[in-house]
């Protein structure tokens, strides 16, 4: 039988008993549906994990008893940072969900001159805290012990000339495949669009900033697609994908 996963926020092992806050008690009680006496994992995101078993689910309080500590991590060689245009709908939920279980390290929203989405004021602050919920979660089912840091939203055009490492960026004019490439001290710094694509004008941005155009295959992928497709390749040419790591 499959053991439940929680993600802490406050930093594990300074008590042997954790009282949950008001989110994590609701997911233990209501979604995960466990008992007193139940067996789960708990992980803060800085790396490891405790075992540990339910030692109060009331609906006044859920507590747990932290168990053994395991040193475990499933991280990939390759470390990707994502930026990733802002799509509407379940569509930017889908890519963050998606892009953790692939293995990225950093994702960054960012706001491009097609987004159909604009986020202003306290609405950009209640997306970065549902994304955050995501990628909490995202974790949680994956079995990952460190957590993917969720940038602030930027403007494409702070945040392009700021990156490390290889920079491709997805589009479909160009003729370089992902095979032609190699990642620089095993970083990839990969940049995916809105629903409309790139404009010219931050197509040439990015070009001088160092990225360099890539085309997924003779097909135009939309954009939930194109930037889980790129990760999926990453992980396979050069992380966690093939069987031999570079």
């Amino acid at each position: 039988m499959r053991v439940s996963r929680l993600y802490v926020q406050e930093g594990l092992g300074k008590s042997r008993t954790v009282e949950l806050d008001d989110d994590a008690a609701h997911y233990v009680r209501t979604v995960l549906r466990l008992k007193k006496d139940s067996s789960l994992i708990v992980f803060d995101g800085t790396g490891g994990e405790y075992t540990a078993v339910v030692a109060e689910a009331s609906k006044k309080r859920v507590a747990l008893d932290l168990g053994q500590w395991r040193d475990r991590t499933v991280e990939s060689n390759l470390m990707i940072n994502l930026g990733l245009a802002i799509s509407r709908g379940d569509k930017m939920d889908w890519g963050v969900q998606k892009a953790v279980e692939l293995g990225v390290n950093r994702i960054t929203p960012l706001v491009t001159e097609r987004c159909v989405v604009q986020l202003k004021g306290e609405k950009q602050q209640q997306r970065l805290i549902h994304w955050q919920k995501i990628v909490q979660h995202a974790a949680e089912q994956c079995g990952r012990t460190l957590l993917p840091a969720l940038s602030p939203i930027y403007d494409l055009t702070d945040w392009v000339d700021k990156q490390a490492g290889l920079r491709i960026f997805l589009d479909p004019y160009a003729e370089t495949s992902l095979s032609q490439l190699k990642p620089l001290n095993d970083q990839v710094t990969l940049l995916s669009g809105p629903e409309g694509g790139f404009a010219d004008h931050e197509r040439d941005m990015a070009k001088a900033a160092g990225f360099i155009g890539v085309r997924l295959g003779a097909r135009v992928l939309r954009t939930e697609t194109a930037a889980l497709a790129s990760i999926a390749s990453l992980q396979m040419l050069w992380g966690d994908f093939s069987s031999t790591q570079s």
